[in-house]
């Protein structure tokens, strides 16, 4: 193909996107046709996928969006290491087979792009959709510039690891609502059909007033890739960056953010007064990076409600993954999908795979005109997990309002393999961890 048929085709791909959606706004489709049907009339409205982060969860996203549309390629992929993109291509090229859809998978050698730059690559190569499932760290840049480049997006959860990062993702969420742009939160249970249910109900008051929240993510501990004697201190980090705060934000941040955004989501995505709590490092390697192994965390309103939240990643231990709220009038276990008290209640509809869910309304939405945009709450939500971070690495009580100001800056002046991370073991090879009542608030 030359340069001026792919331009001809990147100018068709656009013309169909904003012409589906200037119809859909209008109510309206050519010949009468209703939106799904006028959305495949012809080959220029394939809607093309770009993948930045090709991870485990990297690739598994990029099954479900290719599930999501029957008329969607993956034409883009970019990560900062080129064996995790040719691996990650390999098993979805087979994905595709099983799904008796080769062609989904199209992605030349000139669009797999890798190092530090990579995102900014792929968002600028002629893709629509992109879908940032890299490290938190680099997510508030890429959201920004997919944004700024016109494009839909799937984000990940966290969304960011500092207050910078969230200042800037609610700066990009008021743009992309501006342009009419999709923004839809990897926040997974929010697309959970049971736990929608169950949050409709607790919201129109089937329990009362909420009095007192429970979270809870007691899990095992993430695997960890032994260091090799080439990789440089950067490469090490980032190939095991779920144990790095400035990469991922501690494990309340990647993973416990669920239950946080639960909680937030039944406050109505009203952030709380503030929050004090503990955490510490009882038995993680202290050779493996610089993250707690748990947290536990209050959360409080000017109301008096409390939100009590615990996570631990620790083998042999008990683990409990789950959400109760209490109110005036009954209990709702969100995970089960079970209210009890004078509204009883349990969810008995049907039970689609919510990774599915998310990426088919992202797609309809890009269809039909009617924008989703997750991006507020998901940057709120994640404010919650910094916050939490923050108070237990502390020891001091924040208010929100101090902490989503905070001026620590995680990023970096530059980002190169030879470059040093925030953070870099003694030489005993241990990394310094945060010591409450010592490590100060920034």
């Amino acid at each position: 193909m030359t340069r001026h048929s792919e331009q001809h085709n990147v100018r068709n791909r656009r013309d169909f996107l904003k012409t589906t959606s200037a119809m859909a706004a209008a109510g309206t489709l050519t010949g009468g046709l209703s939106i799904a049907r006028g959305a495949h009339v012809d080959g220029d409205d394939v809607l093309r996928i770009g993948l930045v982060g090709c991870g485990g969860r990297g690739t598994g996203a990029a099954v479900n969006a290719l599930k999501a549309d029957k008329n969607c390629k993956l034409v883009a992929m970019a990560d900062a290491f080129d064996d995790r993109l040719k691996r990650s291509l390999r098993l979805l090229k087979k994905q595709a087979l099983r799904m008796e859809a080769p062609e989904k998978v199209a992605v030349d050698a000139d669009h797999c792009f890798v190092g530090f730059d990579a995102g900014r690559k792929l968002i600028e190569s002629g893709v629509d959709v992109v879908l940032l499932v890299e490290p938190p760290h680099f997510r508030p840049a890429h959201l920004k510039a997919a944004i700024d480049a016109g494009k839909h997006v799937f984000c990940e959860k966290p969304v960011a690891v500092d207050a910078p990062g969230i200042r800037s993702v609610l700066a990009t969420a008021k743009e992309a609502k501006e342009k009419n742009l999709n923004i839809v939160a990897g926040l997974c249970w929010r697309y959970d059909l049971g736990v929608r249910e169950t949050m409709k109900r607790v919201l129109d008051g089937a329990i009362g007033q909420i009095k007192c929240i429970q979270e809870t993510y007691m899990a095992s501990p993430l695997s960890h890739r032994p260091r090799r004697p080439e990789q440089t201190e950067m490469e090490y980090q980032l190939r095991n960056w779920q144990f790095f705060a400035w990469l991922s934000g501690d494990h309340n941040c990647e993973q416990a953010v669920h239950s946080l955004d639960k909680a937030a989501w039944a406050m109505r995505d009203e952030p709380p007064q503030r929050a004090w709590g503990f955490g510490g490092r009882l038995r993680r390697n202290p050779k493996e990076g610089d993250v707690y192994d748990h947290h536990a965390v209050v959360y409080e309103y000017g109301d008096g409600t409390p939100v009590h939240t615990y996570c631990r990643q620790m083998s042999g231990c008990y683990n409990d993954v789950s959400d109760i709220f209490i109110g005036t009038k009954g209990r709702a276990n969100v995970l089960k999908h079970v209210i009890e008290g004078e509204n009883p209640w349990k969810y008995s509809g049907p039970k689609p795979s919510m990774y599915d869910v998310e990426h088919q309304e992202l797609f309809a939405a890009i269809r039909s005109g009617n924008t989703i945009n997750n991006g507020d709450y998901l940057a709120k939500s994640t404010m919650w997990a910094i916050l939490g971070r923050m108070v237990d690495y502390t020891g001091q009580a924040l208010t929100w309002d101090k902490a989503i100001n905070s001026q620590q800056d995680f990023s970096l002046e530059r980002y190169t393999l030879d470059a040093i991370p925030p953070v870099v073991p003694d030489a005993d090879g241990n990394y310094p961890i945060p010591m409450p009542g010592i490590t100060k608030f920034i």
